[in-house]
């Protein structure tokens, strides 16, 4: 399953396992609803409706930092507007930092929205990954907006990153839609422009799903991240942090619900595959135990075909890593390894159904498959990255962004995952202006 992926991704997954959606599915009811708001949020003009053009966007404090002005702000997230029973109270004020050049040089003053990938609580790592050095290389603005669910909008009971529910992805999803469109009417207004979005991983995905639905040209460069996340969850690393066991649970517990009342909700771009689905199902559930094996067998092998610098970058990782788990840790893995071979405690050795992995990959086509949403007004100006050997984001079996908005342009590194987010921070910002200077150029040439 695993082959021809990075090791370090292979690697990384087993050393920070931690087990999402461990409440579950997310109640019927907020589910239905999520399903139903998909078909809104999807469609440009009914997405930009949700959103008033003048929202209020509240500036708490402005202040300079070496050769960057940053102001700090907030402001009610318009999803807890239309759907304020289902987001958590603590997730409901959007919370960012704006990252400017103390003095613009140059004609115009573009801003880039940046959206956190998994595990990016606050704003440090972006600011000083991304940024500061867009503001020095090419006078790029940024705004760095805080994911629901992390950092100041965490749920005191949420251990780290790990969302509780599948459906509080969706939440997420949803709500990064409508606050980039409040930030993106706010630059406007605050006379910013040309405008752009980006993000890594879970980010570049949100970032994709909040482009879509803008109804002007946009800079837009998504990063290690594809055209659905229903892969990542049911094929990539992650799905072995996948709380199957419960999900199993409740969905034998509810299954008239869940077949009933949701399966007709859902629809997928993918449906031309899905006759193969439960045999993929079966699959899996029938590999993963060996896949499992074959990532701790993978984790004693030497990365002679690794720059040394870089090897050993990955060595220290692992050993700080390693030397932070405690015996209760250790003894938590352990359990968690055990379930990862999907037999549930309540079905004792009954493997995960075909149809739990159906209905998995099914609702995260449904929510975040980018077939479903409009396309961006001008692909053009799209530049993907993509991790060659990204073993969260396999690309296999799904329907490629290019076929999805013609004109794109996709970049690789020949790299995995973690590798690509450690090393290649330089390539994601040189697309990043790349797509810039297009837009520029294409539509800024003669103001």
């Amino acid at each position: 399953m695993y082959e021809g992926v990075s090791k370090l991704d292979l690697i990384y997954r087993r050393l920070l396992i931690t087990k999402f959606f461990t409440k579950g599915w997310g109640s019927p009811e907020s589910m239905r609803r999520l399903l139903e708001f998909r078909k809104t949020l999807s469609c440009r003009e009914s997405c930009m409706n949700l959103v008033e053009s003048d929202h209020p966007v509240h500036v708490d404090k402005s202040y300079e930092s070496g050769d960057c002005r940053i102001m700090e702000g907030h402001f009610l997230s318009p999803f807890a507007i239309h759907h304020p029973e289902i987001m958590p109270k603590v997730a409901k004020t959007a919370r960012f930092q704006l990252v400017v050049p103390l003095k613009w040089t140059t004609k115009h003053k573009p801003v880039c929205i940046h959206l956190a990938g998994t595990g990016d609580h606050g704003f440090w790592r972006r600011r000083m990954l991304m940024a500061r050095p867009l503001v020095k290389e090419a006078q790029i603005g940024s705004i760095i907006l805080e994911n629901p669910y992390y950092g100041c909008r965490k749920p005191k009971d949420q251990l780290r990153s790990s969302l509780q529910n599948v459906s509080d992805l969706f939440v997420m999803g949803g709500s990064l839609v409508l606050e980039s469109i409040v930030l993106l009417h706010w630059c406007k207004r605050m006379g910013y422009g040309p405008l752009g979005i980006t993000g890594i991983s879970l980010g570049g995905h949100m970032a994709s799903l909040a482009a879509s639905s803008w109804p002007e040209p946009l800079t837009f460069v998504p990063c290690l991240s594809w055209s659905t996340a229903s892969m990542v969850w049911t094929q990539g690393v992650l799905s072995g942090a996948v709380s199957w066991a419960e999900l199993e649970e409740q969905y034998r517990k509810d299954t008239a619900v869940y077949e009933q009342q949701l399966y007709p909700l859902i629809q997928s771009p993918e449906e031309h595959r899905w006759k193969n689905l439960f045999k993929m199902g079966q699959e899996f559930a029938k590999n993963y135990p060996e896949s499992v094996n074959q990532m701790e067998s993978v984790q004693k092998q030497e990365m002679d075909d690794q720059p040394e610098s870089e090897s050993s970058l990955y060595s220290s990782i692992i050993s700080s890593i390693s030397s932070k788990r405690t015996n209760s840790n250790l003894a938590d893995n352990k359990r968690t390894l055990q379930q990862l071979h999907l037999h549930s405690p309540n079905l004792p050795n009954k493997p995960i159904s075909a149809q739990v992995i159906h209905f998995m990959r099914g609702v995260m086509d449904e929510c975040t498959h980018l077939g479903h949403f409009s396309k961006p007004v001008d692909p053009s100006l799209i530049i993907a990255v993509t991790a060659k050997q990204d073993a969260y984001m396999p690309r296999d079996r799904v329907t490629g962004l290019t076929d999805i908005w013609p004109g794109c342009e996709v970049r690789y590194v020949d790299r995995g995952h973690v590798s690509a987010i450690l090393f290649n921070q330089n390539v994601f910002r040189k697309a990043i202006i790349d797509s810039f200077n297009r837009q520029i150029s294409k539509y800024f040439s003669n103001a």
